[in-house]
């Protein structure tokens, strides 16, 4: 089944999501090369492209895992999590409907 993961940035967060983003795109790339990864990125805290020092607010992912326990377990053991770029993250089932 798909879940959505979206990950609430603490505030003032940018430097941290820099130093652990190699790592945070290395487990979703992995998610990439396996099939199951429909979609993933950041929400910027403002309206651009490039956010700049302004940052961003959290991030979106949508993957395919066994359960809701092992989709939580990934999201628990992202770098982002660990280097407490996240505040808090949520993950819920996904039913893709379009395209």
């Amino acid at each position: 089944m798909w879940y959505l993961i979206h990950g609430v940035d603490h505030p003032n967060s940018l430097e941290g999501r820099k130093t652990a983003r190699p790592a945070h795109l290395a487990r979703l790339e992995l998610l990439r090369d396996q099939g199951r990864l429909k979609l993933a990125g950041p929400l910027p805290a403002i309206d651009a492209e490039d956010p700049g020092p302004a940052g961003f607010t959290g991030s979106v992912i949508v993957a395919e895992f066994g359960s809701l326990e092992e989709a939580r377990a990934w999201a628990d053991a992202d770098p982002y999590v660990v280097a407490e770029v996240y505040a808090r993250v949520d993950v819920r089932p996904f039913k893709p409907v379009l395209p």
